[in-house]
């Protein structure tokens, strides 16, 4: 029911000292609107038993639904934060023809609700578990609402993303809001020009919303707090399932041996350092990682070195079959079925998740690391 893929390092590191929640210093979390619905039993045990009672920090970075995820599991009770959000995500209903307008307030009422009465200062206050949420800043075209500037803008993104990745840099700009101790930085091979703000009580919510404001869908945020002016929107623009390194700010020096390095020899008897850095934990509905929103229906594959500290689980095929509609979630649900049945379809998918919690509680349990496959993307 469940796949379990790691990076070469991450493979290295847990054939050696065994699957432990100790071993992670940062979770990922993935764009795709309800399909992240797949993950909802893992996410409950992950923060509600695998990482419970954990001491020292947990980086969690998401992307549109996945930032939405981390403002859930970074709070105080993350397990009734995350059904929270998933309970209000699964009954929503929209008119037929929902304007931006209409989607962007009811996204507004989700936010409220998944932040309940304390839940932004919890995120804000958490110091083992620290919430960044990935935003893209636009220019030039993409920046408009009017649907036919903004239109001409994406069509222009498409273009510039065949010929390189790299090239997007000149329409968009990642933004990390993070928690105020943060020290994560994301190393990005393809240039993005990175800039790290700090969440507070002014922005975090309308922070929150940039991340999942989708392209044509809903309305850009405007002038987030303490940021540039101009407009914000969903991350996943760039960061659709992420293809970058993630640093946590600890440096590497080559005169000390450090705790967590091992040191080896070179030919002239120099000493050099080798850092062990802390793995990624990723769950994710495929195991096919897309680096930005236009590669969705593109060949390019993510770099294998932006994955080789990673653990990403990912649903089977078996499993995917087994849910009704033999799919798992998407934003097409909410045209192509009735209100009635795709609530009812999204809720059962939300019950049989759990199943994949029983697998990884399995494993954890057991210990079977012949059954982690190398990731080769």
């Amino acid at each position: 029911m469940l796949e379990i893929y790691a990076g070469k390092n991450a493979l290295k590191t847990i054939q050696e000292q065994g699957f432990k929640q100790e071993l992670f210093t940062n979770f990922l979390g993935a764009s795709g609107g309800p399909k992240w619905f797949t993950l909802f039993g893992l996410d409950k045990y992950l923060f509600g038993d695998f990482f419970k009672g954990r001491s020292s920090e947990l980086n969690l970075i998401g992307s549109s639904a996945g930032a939405f995820r981390a403002a859930c599991l970074t709070q105080n009770n993350p397990v009734q934060a995350i059904e929270r959000l998933a309970h209000n995500y699964a009954n929503t209903v929209y008119s037929k023809k929902p304007s931006a307008k209409e989607i962007a307030s009811t996204a507004v009422d989700i936010v409220d609700q998944l932040f309940a009465s304390n839940g932004a200062v919890e995120v804000i206050n958490n110091k083992v578990f620290k919430a960044h949420f990935l935003v893209a800043k636009c220019n030039g075209l993409t920046a408009f609402d009017n649907k036919i500037i903004q239109g001409a803008g994406l069509i222009q993104s498409i273009l510039l993303n065949k010929i390189d990745r790299r090239l997007l840099s000149k329409q968009y700009q990642r933004y990390i809001f993070k928690h105020p101790s943060s020290n994560l930085t994301i190393n990005d091979p393809y240039n993005f020009d990175n800039v790290y703000q700090k969440l507070t009580s002014d922005n975090i919510k309308n922070a929150l919303l940039a991340s999942g404001s989708i392209p044509m869908v809903m309305s850009g945020i405007q002038n987030i707090e303490g940021s540039a002016k101009g407009t914000y929107r969903d991350g996943g623009i760039i960061d659709y399932h992420f293809d970058f390194l993630l640093s946590n700010g600890a440096e590497e020096h080559s005169h000390q041996v450090k705790k967590n390095s091992s040191r080896t020899v070179d030919t002239k008897g120099r000493y050099s350092v080798q850092k062990h850095h802390g793995l990624t934990l990723y769950p994710h509905f495929t195991s096919e990682p897309k680096a930005g929103w236009f590669d969705k229906n593109s060949t390019r594959k993510v770099l294998t070195s932006s994955y080789e500290n990673t653990v990403l689980l990912a649903p089977s095929e078996k499993f995917i079959q087994s849910l009704p509609f033999n799919k798992i979630p998407d934003r097409t649900d909410f045209t192509e079925l009735d209100s009635s049945t795709r609530i009812k379809y999204w809720l059962k998918v939300l019950e049989q998740t759990e199943q994949l919690a029983e697998c990884f509680n399995e494993f954890v349990m057991t210990q079977d690391i012949a059954k982690v496959k190398t990731f080769q993307p």
